[in-house]
């Protein structure tokens, strides 16, 4: 890993706060050493899952005496196996991710979201893998274990720039057809496209039986609309830009925004997806800890 590469994006005052959060997955994955969540094979693990009639051959250490003493019938135990887990980003780089403060952008704001969660997963001893929507699938980091493999994906969090159209839903699609194994697939995202060809796309995932999560940033500004004299909106994925009188647009704008955020909640709901809607004026260490909270259905409890 290159250490002329400088990581802001990663504070580790934050890090040691949220370590004490494990990173869980919400359905059951397939990896390649033993870990803390839940595979749908059997193993040895200490949570029981099922009885099954014993066939020979089976490892007798796992019979259940006492249900031979009620029934003469022979049965073995079988109990979840745990497992790693494989944890991908797809993070957006249209040019509307470099919208925001000149300290933070959207884009900033993706990194330190995406490098949180690539270090807490690394530290479990997850795999991590990285791909942005600009370069697709030809400069995909697939995922892998161990701290070399971690500094590449930080490397390129760091290389990643804001420019031209969103390609979020084609990126998408591929991470389902190249993806072969369950994975936790986290998107970070503006959104800022027409999201009715999103439906299709997250459903593309859920098909491939993939864990789906979605970080959806938006600025304050984008859904308040405070602006109180003539201002110059620019599109900032090439299109043209146009001078405008806020108080003629405001209604029609807010009503736009309220379908638009419609559309979106019925297309997470009916996807089932992990979806959470963040406000960059909010702390990212806020939506990490809500984001790993709900995934930990101890902590989602105990913080009811």
């Amino acid at each position: 890993m290159s250490d002329s590469i400088q990581r802001d994006f990663l504070d580790p005052a934050v890090l040691g706060r949220l370590m004490g959060l494990p990173l869980k997955s919400r359905h059951s994955m397939v990896g390649s050493v033993s870990g803390r969540h839940r595979s749908p094979v059997k193993g040895s693990a200490l949570e029981f899952a099922q009885y099954r009639k014993y066939v020979p051959g089976d490892d007798t250490r796992r019979l259940d005496w006492r249900t031979w003493g009620r029934t003469d019938r022979y049965y073995i135990k079988e109990f979840e196996a745990d497992t790693n887990l494989r944890l991908c980003f797809i993070v957006d780089t249209s040019g509307s991710m470099a919208f925001g403060e000149a300290a933070q952008t959207r884009l900033d704001y993706a990194r330190r979201i995406a490098g949180s969660l690539a270090y807490i997963a690394a530290q479990q001893g997850d795999a991590v893998g990285l791909c942005s929507d600009s370069g697709g699938f030809d400069h995909e980091i697939p995922a892998k274990r161990g701290a070399l493999h971690l500094g590449i994906v930080f490397d390129q969090l760091t290389k990643l720039k804001a420019s031209g159209d969103s390609k979020l839903v084609t990126a998408i699609h591929q991470a389902a057809e190249k993806i072969s194994q369950r994975a936790l697939i986290v998107i970070i995202s503006d959104l800022l496209f027409d999201p009715a060809p999103l439906r299709e796309a997250l459903q593309h995932l859920r098909f491939r039986k993939h864990d789906v999560a979605l970080f959806h940033l938006l600025d304050q500004q984008e859904v308040d609309f405070d602006f109180d004299h003539p201002t110059r909106f620019v599109d900032m994925e090439g299109g043209a830009s146009f001078l405008a009188d806020p108080s003629l647009i405001e209604r029609r704008y807010r009503d736009a925004v309220t379908n638009y955020f419609k559309e979106i909640d019925e297309i997470m709901n009916h996807s089932i997806i992990d979806y959470h809607r963040v406000l960059m004026n909010e702390p990212y260490e806020q939506a990490l800890a809500r984001f790993l909270m709900g995934r930990n259905p101890k902590t989602a409890r105990s913080a009811r």
